[in-house]
């Protein structure tokens, strides 16, 4: 039994001056090597201040106008942002005009927003990048009164122009609705025939309802409140559009949507026909200068958020890609190739962008270090060789004083020299590998100072006269 404790205790006695031993060989090798320490270390702060920063933990997002759906699909962004660890702020504005204009911007806070396709023309619009298409949103025609059947439609040439003499919403300037409803009246060459009212989306289903308007453009998602809202007013109808196929190669962003016989409403029948509408699609776009994982963020909410299946759109239909006319994000050609890097399908986001920052700051670090760390043991050495060689130089310079000017009263004073020279020598903290070094030195002082403590005084030159 006393055995054992005496090797527990012995172990612990060991492993104790082991880490003494240890930290302050670690000392040391601070105190003799911060020349290079301080050097790498300045490098890996010039490496950080070229590395792109953490993204921000806030981003603002542009939604349009109330209640549409764009709102309501920004929303679930917000939520899946939030269990990122992300703020999403949501703001609204005018319409697509407005949020182009602040994308543009370069002071301008916003970095993000829903924007239709096809609604401007994106040359002279620099500073934007698009990471694909989201949803679609079908150009909707509302009318009140009789419902107009097809054949007089085609009667009238035309649908829209069957509506010429009322009062038609064409949406606020400005807006992407204003912009499609536009497009298709001038394809149809009806703009000079016509004057519109120029109401936002909300004004315009509320004036509708309230029979102050007779028809109104809206693009919408399906899902929209106001969409909704007069899709399930009976004495509100939607008109279709017979040549839908003839605006898509006018218009090539354009996508035809097919509405089977009763699929608004099977209790109402509505529609009570096959119709087809069409569509523009829903684009995210974002200032180009968004850190890279944020955009990753954006593109993976798209995919769990607009890749499910809806009224319109199949599984994993969305996102889909180069439908919006500005430059894709260089973030969103990875993506479309490669999907979502594979350290944020392992960890957390958060985690997989410091892991990712880590790797892209330390591996150059690396490169640059590791060469200067394999050398600190030559260098440390090299370094303690020099002291050691300095004090056998001042050794020697000792001697060769005593041999050549020897005084007997000169021996006090060269003792004196040596003790400090040897204190100097203890000062020394020098690595195991040269501690022979350190101990011939030791040895050379004391034979030194041994021969001055010789009777005989072997430096002293000896007079001596020969009989022949």
């Amino acid at each position: 039994m006393g055995s054992i404790k005496q090797d527990i205790k012995e172990s612990a006695l060991g492993f104790t001056e082991a880490a003494q031993e240890r930290w302050r060989d670690f000392v040391q090798f601070l105190k003799e090597t911060w020349p290079i320490l301080a050097l790498l270390f300045v490098l890996l702060a010039g490496i950080w201040l070229y590395a792109d920063p953490p993204p921000p933990r806030q981003v603002l997002m542009a939604t349009g106008t109330e209640g549409g759906s764009y709102e309501l699909m920004a929303k679930k962004y917000v939520d899946f942002f939030e269990k990122k660890g992300i703020k999403l702020e949501l703001v609204k504005t005018k319409g697509a005009q407005e949020n182009l204009k602040r994308l543009a911007d370069r002071k301008d806070p916003l970095q993000a927003a829903f924007v239709q396709a096809g609604t401007f023309n994106p040359d002279g619009i620099g500073g934007i990048d698009s990471l694909g298409a989201v949803d679609y949103e079908p150009i909707w025609f509302f009318y009140r009164g009789p419902e107009i059947k097809a054949g007089n439609f085609r009667e009238a040439n035309g649908q829209m122009k069957y509506f010429l003499k009322g009062k038609v919403s064409v949406g606020a300037v400005g807006s992407g609705t204003h912009s499609q409803a536009m497009r298709l009246i001038q394809a149809s060459g009806l703009q000079k025939e016509a004057h519109f009212l120029y109401l936002p989306n909300h004004e315009a289903v509320n004036a509708l309802k309230k029979g102050e308007i007779d028809g109104a453009f809206l693009v919408d998602g399906y899902q929209s409140e106001n969409v909704q809202a007069l899709l399930s007013d009976p004495q509100i109808h939607l008109a279709g559009f017979e040549r839908a196929e003839a605006y898509t190669h006018l218009l090539p962003y354009l996508h035809i949507l097919k509405v089977p016989i009763g699929g608004f409403s099977l209790p109402r029948n509505n529609p009570d026909a096959d119709i087809q509408l069409i569509s523009t699609t829903t684009n995210l776009l974002i200032d180009d200068r968004m850190h890279p994982a944020l955009q990753f963020l954006f593109l993976e909410a798209a995919h769990q958020i607009n890749g499910k299946a809806n009224f319109f759109a199949r599984r994993g239909e969305f996102p889909f890609f180069g439908d919006s006319h500005f430059p894709e994000s260089s973030v969103a050609v990875h993506y479309e190739k490669n999907g979502s890097p594979w350290l944020m399908t392992f960890f957390p986001f958060w985690l997989a962008e410091l892991i990712n920052r880590l790797v892209f700051v330390f591996l150059p670090f690396c490169a640059i270090a590791y060469p200067a760390l394999i050398s600190l043991p030559g260098y440390r050495d090299k370094r303690m060789r020099r002291k050691i060689n300095s004090l056998y130089g001042i050794l020697k310079g000792y001697e060769q004083e005593m041999i050549e000017g020897f005084s007997s009263g000169s021996g006090d004073e060269y003792l004196k020299k040596l003790d400090l020279l040897e204190y100097e020598a203890l000062q020394l903290k020098v690595p195991k590998s040269m501690a022979g070094d350190y101990y011939t030195l030791r040895t050379s002082i004391d034979y030194v100072r041994n021969c001055l403590n010789r009777d005989t005084r072997p430096y002293q030159l000896q007079d001596a006269s020969v009989d022949i």
